[in-house]
């Protein structure tokens, strides 16, 4: 069987990894893997070395698109990746996620009759204003097998009218859908331990039996609104008195400080003693950093369920989550971008440690199960 592998984005080329390792581990007579990098992110941080550090192979063809606009970038992804879809002629497109990759993938190998594999379907924030909600719901509806890392994705999912009996053969018209588990669990149980020999972040930022809080902010309805980028990090600066802070800081952030954050602020942020601001991570980094903080603050959706998956308790700094689970058990608090939320949030796991973290991601076998069932359509 031949798969065509769509990345396009950092967590996509992390999820990507858990496929791979799988089609290399116990698939490798059975299943040929393209892999096709969109370039719609690409930087030596935030991309490339994920390749070496993760033992992904390098993608078979980059696209180089680069940043534009939503649509500009979408339509030379989708004349890119239908291009190769041609020449290969796969069995399966796989594709992850909400990126405009995913979308671009989702357009061209419908339009041409190549059954799409979307890993991470049903996942709603139900917020329509965010180009990932439009992605993922695109993506769906156009996918023949839909792999669900959640029941709740595939109650989604069953609520937009997917029928969850359908016999084969599969195709976009009966498509299966599937509760399959988390892909990014699998990874991050895989590389826990190699983090701890392989990184030495813990100890070179001195945080060896320190606690600390890890921040991540990078969505543009943070960093773009100079009120709501002002109220995350008056908070954090507050907490700073109290707990160290490490914030990574992604490059569209770094940008925006400078023209959406008051210079005093900047100043007070910069030249905190308490406050570790640091280039973006690797991911056996970003894990060793989860692993050993206190709490986790952030806008990012990988970063909130890596939080769970090491048992640490976390503040979204959106309104919504399409990882609905970890706020129903407790484990996280939507305090959104407002000071006086995330200041609450932080008291309350401050004074009530979560310590029941329910096994709601799967078994940590998720890309074996997907390829399994992937493998099942072609006999």
């Amino acid at each position: 069987m031949k798969i065509v592998t769509i990345i396009g984005a950092r967590p996509q080329i992390i999820k990507a990894a858990a496929l791979s390792r799988a089609i290399k581990t116990h698939y490798a007579n059975k299943i040929q893997e393209i892999i096709v990098h969109t370039g719609q992110h690409y930087d030596d941080n935030m991309s490339a070395v994920f390749f070496d550090e993760l033992g992904i192979p390098r993608p078979d063809y980059n696209l180089h698109v680069g940043s534009a606009s939503h649509g500009v970038q979408t339509a030379r992804m989708t004349e890119g990746i239908e291009g190769i879809l041609l020449k290969e002629q796969p069995d399966f497109i796989v594709l992850y996620g909400d990126t405009n990759s995913t979308l671009a993938g989702a357009v061209a190998a419908a339009k041409i009759h190549i059954p799409i594999a979307h890993v991470e379907a049903g996942l709603r924030s139900f917020n329509k204003a965010m180009p990932e909600e439009i992605n993922r719901i695109v993506c769906d509806h156009c996918s023949t097998l839909l792999f669900s890392p959640t029941q709740a994705g595939v109650e989604n999912l069953q609520r937009e009218g997917f029928a969850l009996i359908n016999e084969p053969p599969y195709t976009i018209d009966n498509p299966k859908v599937y509760h399959c588990g988390d892909i990014m669990y699998d990874n991050s149980l895989h590389f826990a331990e190699i983090a701890e020999t392989k990184t030495n972040i813990i100890n070179k930022l001195g945080l060896k039996d320190r606690p600390f809080i890890l921040a991540t902010i990078h969505r543009d309805t943070n960093t773009d609104y100079p009120e709501r980028l002002d109220a995350i990090f008056s908070a954090l600066l507050t907490l700073s008195e109290q707990y160290h802070v490490v914030l990574p800081l992604h490059p569209r952030t770094n940008k925006l400080l400078k023209t959406n954050l008051e210079a005093a602020k900047q100043e007070q942020l910069f030249s905190s003693p308490n406050i570790s601001i640091i280039p973006p991570v690797s991911f056996l980094e970003m894990i060793a950093l989860e692993r050993h903080a206190r709490l986790v603050m952030t806008d990012s959706g990988g970063v909130q369920k890596e939080a769970y998956f090491f048992k640490k308790p976390c503040i979204i700094l959106r309104p919504e989550t399409e990882w609905i689970e970890i706020v129903q058990t407790g484990n996280a608090i939507l305090a959104d971008a407002n000071e006086s939320r995330i200041m609450q949030a932080w008291q309350h796991f401050n004074d009530n440690p979560p310590t029941k973290f329910p096994e709601i991601f799967g078994d940590s076998h998720a890309a074996e199960f997907i390829l399994n069932e992937m493998l099942q359509q072609e006999m």
